[in-house]
């Protein structure tokens, strides 16, 4: 099992993603950290499904552009 650091190391998106950007995130809760399962975007201060819109309510850790996996 990889350890929490080294998740948080393969998700090295700092600050704010650049607007559209499709992204995976890494997300923490009280049984530990998991990917979303489908690709989010930063908008309107908030993350949000890629697709549908939906705001992200998972609390999220980290963030990486699907293009730099």
């Amino acid at each position: 099992m990889a350890s929490r650091q080294h998740r948080l190391d393969a998700f090295p998106g700092e600050g704010v993603p650049p607007p559209g950007a499709a992204c995976e995130l890494l997300c923490e809760d009280h049984i530990g950290t998991y990917a979303l399962p489908y690709p989010c975007q930063w908008r309107d201060g908030g993350w949000q499904n890629l697709e549908t819109g939906v705001p992200v309510k998972a609390g999220v850790v980290a963030w990486r552009r699907l293009a730099d996996r």
